[in-house]
């Protein structure tokens, strides 16, 4: 499992210290295996292999295997409803009478009176009528393009130094992972607990995730250095929501447990820390009854936690102490109580901009350029990014949690003047480049990655394969797209409903296929599935020829269990030529496949927009709350619609702006393909082979670690 672990996460295979022998026809066994699936095998990885016994050789090549499949989704059975897809699809209402005529002629071809009908309960209905054997039996083999993806996979060092660096990585990344990587922290932090550890752990997240594994192998904590990282690692050991968006459950802790975390709270219940308390009061309770604090007084500065979370003592916070000035309009004196937070001040820049007095605002100014300096790089590039944005009204504002829920309200805010904007933005620009490490080698960048979204949230991603943050574009290939999403229900019977809503230019809509509506000119659906005991599968074709501007694909839950519920769901897309065929899915035509794991009931993966000459998919990563049942694509046209336009026309912050502050500073390169004769520091979507010894790559796993901290 960490081996797979590594090679999905990294596109590096572990070598593998199995016996010496000839595992040369392995190898080539390898290396055909993986071009079905659109992979291939670096030089150096089938040599790797080649040079191992029969035995290794074929563990690791089957490890390989199933690593890859996974991650582009070919590890279920992709069926379709209709055998035929994409041709032979019916008109829908041809569809619905020819089910409601099985209805009818029941029995010996008696009819049967109907007094009411329920679409979903006609016979055959919703449920696959041919196994996945038969509807591949029914298509061609797929026909090879030049245009097939092809991934290389890389050969990495041992297992144990591949799961080193990885946590290391994750665990001292300066930006808050998503709940794919969270998991694969976890994984790692147990199998790397008595190894090396990062030097600094910025994200207080990933210091709950690593100190959960502590506390249960009884080995120190590590940074803890305020009140809710003591919060956090118990909603951590309870298997709660350690960013604490969420409520938890808290668990019966070991007497042993309850010494470390009551020792940990007493060492940082300092009273200016307490003011921290009040936040999350209702928790802070819920854990005293688990942890018994009345039981231990040699820790009095632990039992101070509870009394205010009790409201016995009131202690007012920064937070508190600012609003009540910006409530008294004292908007100079507020920026000057948010400046013991550098980090809270930033955030809260663009309000007492707003609401400051033209005296004010200079003194506002001023106490935020001085925060600056103590401020994390994430939130320096999260501000930078905020001021491009507010020189005009957006169209609408996006609200969208830490769980990806997503909604539209009007954007009352007055914009920022322009100068103003250019006086932050320069002085952002500035600390920004001050920031960024004197590279040591030539930096390389392939033009792909340009613009790829900075990753200041693993939040505003979900896990899978070839996804990127939110915001971030990359051209589309080919002339068809097909849409696909999967699903295996845990318990009961769940429908979710993949739909393509098509709008135009002025984000009106010009259409919809799903299962109200098989066909929209050549745009088709595969039929719909209504329950997924084994998992079903549904797709929809798009022609890139129609007039429509933007596309965009969505997952609905109609019923049963929803995103985080399922046993499992994903979404991705594949590309082919209008001619290309072959069964509809086939791994090495597959982009793009991420995981669907939402709160919400509508899941807005990507929106797919017409440029003059081609066509550019945009990550959106969103979920909206929807209905608890029965959401169709119909009935959430508008504020899909708003929430797309919003989304792409807000600017992000991406990999170029901080090429562009390379610039200055170092010698940056363009990526040809031609390998270079020196060591480079090379930045692109994934890493070429032939780079010289001593190159080091920062691809899509790493991009995070390019953001200064």
């Amino acid at each position: 499992m960490l081996e797979k672990l590594i090679i999905a996460k990294t596109l590096r295979v572990p070598a593998s210290g199995g016996e010496a022998g000839d595992g040369t026809p392995v190898a080539r066994q390898l290396d055909a295996a993986l071009l079905d699936v659109g992979f291939s095998a670096s030089r150096a990885l089938l040599e790797h292999i080649g040079a191992l016994a029969t035995g290794p050789a074929m563990d690791l090549a089957a490890t390989v295997v199933s690593a890859v499949r996974e991650l582009v989704g070919d590890h279920v059975q992709h069926n379709a409803y209709f055998i035929g897809f994409p041709h032979d699809v019916p008109d829908t209402v041809e569809f619905w009478a020819d089910r409601l005529r099985a209805a009818v002629l029941t029995g010996a071809g008696e009819a049967t009176a109907l007094a009411a009908v329920n679409l979903l309960d006609l016979p055959g209905y919703g449920v696959y009528r041919h196994t996945h054997a038969e509807l591949l039996a029914a298509h061609d083999a797929l026909v090879s393009t030049a245009g097939d993806r092809v991934t290389v996979l890389h050969l990495g060092d041992s297992a144990d130094v591949e799961a080193t660096r990885l946590y290391l990585a994750l665990a001292g990344s300066a930006t808050p992972h998503g709940e794919a990587d969270l998991a694969i922290l976890s994984e790692l932090a147990l199998s790397c607990a008595d190894g090396d550890q990062p030097a600094e752990i910025p994200v207080r997240e990933n210091r709950a995730v690593l100190n959960g594994i502590r506390l249960v192998l009884g080995r120190p904590l590590v940074a803890v250095d305020s009140t809710t990282d003591v919060l956090r690692l118990a909603c951590q050991a309870s298997g709660g929501d350690v960013s604490l968006a969420a409520p938890t459950r808290f668990r019966a802790f070991r007497r042993p447990e309850r010494r470390v975390l009551l020792a940990a709270l007493n060492e940082v219940a300092t009273p200016n820390k307490l003011g921290d308390i009040a936040r999350y009061a209702e928790r802070w309770k819920r854990l005293g009854e688990r942890l018994h604090p009345h039981e231990y007084d040699q820790w009095p500065h632990a039992q101070q936690v509870f009394t205010v979370a009790r409201g016995e003592r009131k202690v007012r916070s920064l937070a508190g102490r600012a609003e009540a000035a910006v409530r008294a309009g004292s908007i100079g004196p507020a920026a000057t109580v948010l400046s013991g937070s550098p980090g809270l001040l930033l955030r809260s820049a663009d309000r007492l901009l707003r609401l400051a007095s033209p005296a004010e605002q200079s003194d506002v100014v001023e106490a935020v350029t001085s925060a600056l300096g103590s401020a994390s790089g994430r939130v320096l590039c999260s501000l930078r990014e905020h001021v491009a944005n507010r020189l005009t009204p957006a169209p609408a504002r996006v609200y969208a949690s830490r769980a990806r829920r997503a909604w539209v309200g009007p954007d009352g805010r007055r914009p920022l003047p322009a100068d103003l904007v250019a006086e932050l933005a320069s002085r952002l620009d500035a600390e920004i480049a001050a920031r960024l490490p004197d590279p040591t080698r030539p930096l390389v960048v392939d033009p792909a990655v340009l613009d790829v979204a900075l990753p200041l949230s693993g939040k505003a991603a979900e896990g899978g394969f070839a996804v990127l943050p939110r915001g971030s574009r990359a051209p589309v290939s080919g002339e068809l797209l097909r849409f696909f999403t999967y699903w295996r229900q845990t318990g009961r019977r769940t429908d979710h409903d993949l739909s393509v809503l098509l709008l135009d230019d002025q984000f009106d809509s010009a259409g919809q296929v799903s299962w109200t509506n098989y066909h929209h000119g050549d745009v088709v659906h595969s039929g719909d599935i209504t329950d997924a005991k084994k998992g079903a599968t549904e797709f929809i074709d798009v022609p890139l020829t129609i007039p429509a501007r933007y596309v965009v694909p969505q997952v609905n839950v109609y019923s049963g269990e929803g995103f985080d519920e399922v046993a499992e769901s994903m979404f991705g897309y594949q590309t082919r030529t209008e001619d290309q065929r072959g069964a509809p899915f086939e791994a090495r035509t597959v982009r793009a496949r991420s995981h669907l794991r939402g709160r919400g009931r509508i899941a807005l993966p990507m929106v797919f927009t017409r440029r003059e000459h081609d066509w550019q998919a945009v990550w959106l990563h969103l979920y909206l709350q929807g209905w608890p049942s029965f959401n169709r694509v119909e009935h959430n046209t508008v504020s899909t619609a708003s929430l797309v336009r919003a989304m792409l026309e807000r600017q992000y912050l991406t990999v170029s702006y901080l090429v562009d502050r390379w610039r200055a500073r170092a010698e940056v390169r363009t990526w040809n393909g031609e390998p270079p004769d020196e060591p480079v520091t090379f930045i692109g979507i994934e890493a070429p082979e032939g780079l010289p010894d001593g190159s080091e790559t920062f691809t899509l796993h790493r991009l995070s670690e390019l953001i200064p901290a």
